[in-house]
């Protein structure tokens, strides 16, 4: 299923003033993480062109605009909305020439005026598609900060995902999503981790129903988003079953073709299992930074003999 992000999303987003707006264009799909500035189409040079981006108008193509009779510039401007572009963005929030409006009523195109600069609004706005439009997955768990670590807590319904989050929650940590959590690929190394809106910052304890982590906890407690640095399987305790109990090797799990670190947590009554995601994800933090204990203790053992 292709993903898309509605017009009407960055109109908000971005604060952006209405000049053009056609019936239904807040509902245009936007599918595409690219945008374009029209110079070389301006100009009449349409090879190559993807009418599925934002155009933005910065001071160059202003410039240049402006440079033209009122004529060329018509023929110009009515070039670039002849094709079915989603939004023609102008920047600096510059003054749509008269031909602007005209053409965009005329072939009913989505005019808008930002007053960002056109560099921090082309970075801002391509970051904004990359995460928006990323590849996306959802998963069964429950989704962390601890830390500074993003830990995604995964394993079979009722095996403590959700106390262990609370509990981790009230040691100071944040809670990203509980139950559904949200994954997407936003660059060739990083997930990013979210909660879908309906169910953002709530969590459910069995025996207690719902609870409103941000109301309960306060606004430290929760957090929108985060990267997904390790995943934590949690099983109940298998008698004969041989656990990893020096962490020499990593595990890895692949979500959306990236692979993250792994471990596989037992539970059995007595065990603090926010203790130990705390210890984990500090751990962790400290294998990124290029120590690890376990392979410390074997070089020791190894020098020994």
């Amino acid at each position: 299923m292709q993903t898309y992000v509605k017009l009407s999303s960055i109109v908000e987003e971005y604060n952006l003033k209405p000049i053009v707006t056609p019936a239904g264009c807040g509902d245009i799909e936007i599918t595409v993480a690219d945008v374009n500035r029209p110079s070389l189409q301006l100009a009449g040079f349409f090879e190559y062109f993807d009418p599925a981006r934002i155009q933005i108008i910065g001071m160059v193509e202003y410039t240049y605009l402006k440079s033209l009779t009122p004529d060329a510039r018509f023929s110009a401007i009515e070039r670039l909305f002849k094709e079915p572009v989603p939004a023609v963005i102008i920047t600096r929030n510059m003054v749509p020439f008269p031909e602007f409006i005209e053409c965009a009523k005329k072939y009913n195109r989505a005019l808008y005026v930002s007053d960002y600069s056109t560099s921090r609004f082309t970075s801002a706005i391509i970051l904004y598609l990359n995460v928006a439009l990323a590849p996306m997955t959802q998963l069964h768990g429950v989704l962390v900060e601890v830390y500074g670590e993003g830990i995604l807590l995964l394993g079979e319904s009722g095996v403590g995902k959700s106390e262990t989050a609370i509990e981790l929650v009230k040691r100071g940590h944040r809670l990203v999503a509980d139950d559904a959590v949200e994954i997407r690929r936003v660059s060739n190394k990083s997930l990013v981790g979210s909660a879908p809106e309906i169910i953002r910052h709530f969590i459910e304890l069995r025996g207690i129903g719902i609870v409103d982590v941000k109301r309960l906890f306060g606004m430290g407690a929760v957090k929108d988003t985060e990267n997904i640095d390790l995943v934590i399987n949690l099983e109940n305790w298998q008698q004969g079953k041989a656990y990893d109990r020096l962490g020499i090797d990593t595990e890895v799990v692949d979500i959306l073709g990236i692979e993250v670190p792994s471990l596989t947590i037992p539970i059995k009554p007595g065990r603090n299992l926010a203790m130990i995601v705390e210890v984990a994800a500090m751990n962790a933090r400290q294998r990124k930074m290029g120590y690890n204990a376990a392979e410390e203790l074997n070089d020791r053992m190894m020098n020994q003999e």
